[in-house]
């Protein structure tokens, strides 16, 4: 079971794990980075750091930090994005696109991937880059 802790994970082990896997655990590694961030900020009431957090991690919002960061990529970041991206998805939530939602998928399945080969230096850049005006 400790296996599931470690920092980080062998890359032929990670490249295992499908699309939807990784953008599975991308999902939670985006919103604790949003959550963190938003803690941080240290001036909202609990009530507002839900509504803040569901405001910046649903699928529109996720498209838009793609489009932000999809020119800092390297080669292996977006072929690892546009598989994600184009990865069978089932239900489209009803506020977003189908474009917006696939776009989603695929900053997830990035930050999935990141996450489990244990570039956090990388995440941490790519999400400061998100957070500029």
């Amino acid at each position: 079971m400790s296996d599931y802790f470690q920092l980080e994970m062998h890359p032929e082990d990670v490249n295992r794990i499908s699309m939807l896997g990784l953008a599975h655990v991308g999902d939670g590694v985006y919103e604790l980075l949003v959550r963190s961030m938003l803690c941080a900020e240290g001036h909202l009431a609990i009530q507002d750091l839900h509504r803040e957090t569901v405001r910046q991690v649903n699928a529109t919002a996720q498209a838009k930090a793609m489009e932000k960061i999809l020119p800092l990529l390297t080669e292996e970041e977006n072929a690892v994005y546009r598989r994600g991206r184009n990865a069978k998805v089932h239900g489209i939530p009803p506020k977003s696109s189908v474009a917006e939602y696939h776009s989603a998928t695929g900053l997830e399945a990035l930050f999935g991937w990141l996450y489990l080969l244990g570039r956090r230096e990388r995440l941490s850049e790519l999400f400061t880059h998100i957070l500029e005006d």
